[in-house]
Parts: C-alpha cells; structure tokens; sequence
C-alpha cells in the first residue's frame, strides 16, 4: 500500500515547532502524542521531574539528558518547557558558547540564567480610547526641507458608546497617528503618560459592502472616553538588568548602541533583583521562572561547572537541563577523567534521564508522519526501503534522504518516489559509517 498525503493535518518535526508538551497522560506517556514519538520511560521521567518543579521540589538541583546523538534530547527539554505553559522562556544554548573574546565565560553563563526567569509586570495606566469621528492636521514647515511639511498638531473627535469629546495632541501624537494610517472610523488607544497611539481596528459600524483592504473590526469602545486600563507584559530579568545598566551607567554611547558587549555589575542585578521583590509584595508582578538547555555540555570547563554549582543555589534559579552524547571523557581544562565530562560533585546535583536509539516502529512512525506533512508520495517498497536505511543507519539519516528522493524522482518525470529513488538517493548521499570506511580504505590520500 502506498503512502501518501492526507487531508488532515500533521504537526512538522524537521524542527521542534510541533512540541506541544511530553505526552504523558496520568503518568503514563503514550506512543506518539503532543509532537513526540517514542522515548517513553525517558518522556515520564520528564513528567515526574515537571511535578516536582510545580511543586517546589527541585530546588538546587538540574537535569541531565544523556544519550546517543539524534535520540530527541532537545526536543524532551522543549516539552518540559511547554508543561509549563507557553509564556514560560525556553533558551538553549550549546556549551562551546561561553568561549567569547567579548565577554567572561561566567557573564555569559549568568545572562543565559537571568533570560531564562520571566518577570510577568501588570501595570495600571491611564488611556483615551474611541472611535475617531473626525481629524485634522495643524501642517508646519519642516525644519530641515523646505519643500516639505510636517504635522505641528492634530485636533481629535473621539466616541464611545456613550461619550464623545474633543481632544488635540503635539507633533508626537500626529506623527504617531499619520504613520499607522489612523483616520475617521478606526479605533484608536492612547496612553495619557507616554502619548503612545495604538490602532485597535476599525469599528464594526463602518464596515461597507466590500472588505478591500482586509480591515480588522471591532467593537466600539463602551463607557467614558478616559479610563484606567490594565497591561500585562513579560520581561526578562536580564532585559530589565540592560534597561537598568544603560540607564545608570551606560552614557550616551551605551544608549545609542545597546551595550550587549560590556558586562553587568553585579551590583546592577542586585538592584534589579531587589525592584523585583519590591513588584511582587506590591502584587504589580510575578516570577515566571523558565527552563536553560545547555547542549553539548562536555565543552563547559572546570570553571563554568563550579560558577553553575554556586549558580543552582540562588532563589531566583531557572530550572536548568543539560544535554550530552559523550562517555567517560576529559573534563575540559583538566585531565581528570568523569563520565559525561562532567565533575562528579557537579553530577551529584543532576537528576540523569537517559535516552535510546530509536526502535523500528518508533522510526516508522516519525517516517511516516514526516511523508505526509511534507506532502510526498511514496510507495510501498520504498518505505520499507526508507525504514531500513533509518534502523541500519540513523533516524536522522533516513529523514535527510526525503529531500533527494523527491528530487530524483520529479527528474524521473514522477511525483511518487519509488524504490529505486530510495536506493539511488543512498548511493549518492553516504551515511557516517561509509564515510569512515572510505577513510579508512584512502586515509593516505586525504591530507593531513
């Protein structure tokens, strides 16, 4: 029976967009659910390990992903993330990062830390917000061109439903109105601190007969013109530690260019910290601690390990997950020996997942999913073909044949790929093993 496309829609896995969380249903971890296939004791460890965090119990400690290359690591760490909820950061990093020329190898470990811990701010502000039934611009010379105008003023005829009130506003506000195209019938907000315009939509009242220019509509506002309105945003700490360096000891030069290169003092992200105490016991903010994917974890040296053992142990900690698919190897900046390349004091914090080699019906499954989302053809023989390469091989493999598969068989004048696609695809793209056996046969031939 061939395989090939249907109309229902299947979630991609070239990339880890379709994670949507582990999968596991009352503790159990079902075959293929949520964007994962396989790894299931892997997949409820994780689940387990994502109870313990809801509940406060993982407090000075992180997680190891330990397995062969190809075996879902990253994407197990993204769907811990994902139970979590979707305002939650997720940032990854690979650890041959923190070699920069720029920065400390410690500056940078901390500001991954500091980008992973949200800080969910709700603020109360003062805005006008209607419907604008009329505007008109006060034009002045511009300063610099005297062939051009520009708006000096704007005069304003807001509406609610049950108001309507005259209003004018500096050349900010009607550049700010000009640039988003505002005119009468669209509903607009501004914020009475900042003079901030935001266009809503237009008002569902003004709607014709033809929708040309794809509108958004909305209601029109309801109740007075001037009201106090609630804002909920996400930062970062470290976004609020660059607002708080720039604004305190960056100068003019730091504020043109943004400062990423310099360090931040610890000092500033104390006073960061302890503003963010003060937001939560005034109830105006809340912590959203994330999740840090560190991969490649054996290339951290001997000085990152102990900086992140003293980092696991601050209250304002993001939950931290390490990747690796070493052995018994070196640790970096030593020649001490340890599994994983990791201190073992430091593997003493870690609560170790390990993931497999993909099983057959695991790599059969994935295959198939990723045929019909990618909207190709294949017969039968050819699937099998494909399958036996992945087990042979590797999953990632036999998902890197897809694209010249298709490719020999639309030179073939064919849309569906046929055995010997499959077979001529595996000729011309060698797998890993090949390579090294090509090497070995002409290793003094290659250059040194």
């Amino acid at each position: 029976m061939a395989i090939r496309p249907v109309e229902e829609r299947f979630e991609r896995i070239g990339f880890h967009t379709h994670i949507k969380g582990l999968g596991v249903r009352n503790g159990k971890a079902e075959f293929a659910a949520d964007g994962m296939v396989g790894q299931v004791k892997a997949r409820e460890a994780a689940y387990i390990i994502v109870q313990m965090i809801k509940k406060g119990k993982l407090a000075g400690r992180a997680i190891l992903l330990a397995g062969p290359p190809g075996t879902g690591k990253t994407a197990i760490a993204l769907a811990i993330a994902k139970e979590f909820g979707k305002d939650v950061p997720f940032i990854s990093m690979s650890g041959s990062e923190i070699y920069s020329t720029e920065l400390k190898k410690t500056e940078i470990l901390m500001r991954a830390i500091r980008k992973a811990i949200g800080v969910r701010i709700k603020e109360y502000k003062e805005v006008i917000e209607g419907v604008v039934k009329n505007i008109e611009y006060s034009m002045t010379q511009h300063p610099y061109n005297p062939y051009q105008q520009i708006p000096a003023s704007v005069k304003l005829t807001l509406a609610t439903d049950t108001e309507k009130r005259d209003f004018t506003g500096d050349t900010n506000i009607a550049m700010a109105l000009l640039q988003q195209n505002v005119r009468e019938g669209d509903v607009i907000m501004i914020e009475r601190e900042t003079g901030r315009v935001t266009k809503l939509g237009r008002a569902r009242e003004y709607k014709g007969e033809y929708d040309l220019e794809g509108e958004i509509y909305v209601e029109t506002p309801r109740g007075p013109l001037i009201k106090e309105k609630e804002f909920v945003y996400t930062l970062s700490l470290h976004e609020l530690d660059l607002t708080k360096a720039r604004s305190t000891g960056g100068g003019v030069f730091s504020l043109l260019f943004g400062g990423e290169r310099e360090e931040i003092t610890n000092e500033t992200r104390q006073e960061v910290d302890e503003l963010v105490k003060r937001w939560i016991e005034d109830g105006r903010a809340e912590i959203i601690p994330g999740v840090l994917f560190i991969d490649e974890v054996h290339m951290l040296d001997i000085e990152a390990f102990a900086f992140l053992n003293r980092a696991l142990e601050s209250e304002m900690a993001p939950v931290v997950i390490f990747a690796t698919n070493r052995g018994i190897t070196k640790i970096r900046g030593t020649d001490i020996e340890s599994p994983h390349g990791i201190p073992i004091d430091f593997l003493d914090r870690l609560l170790i997942i390990t993931t497999e080699p993909y099983k057959e019906g695991e790599i059969r499954k994935i295959l198939e999913i990723k045929i019909r989302e990618e909207g190709i053809e294949m017969e039968e023989d050819a699937f099998e073909e494909l399958v036996r390469l992945g087990v042979e091989n590797s999953l990632r493999y036999a998902l890197m044949l897809l694209g010249p598969v298709m490719e020999i068989a639309g030179q073939e004048g064919r849309k569906n790929v046929v055995k010997t696609d499959v077979e001529r695809a595996s000729e011309l793209f060698i797998d890993y093993r090949k390579s090294a056996e090509i090497l070995r046969n002409y290793e003094k031939e290659f250059l040194l």
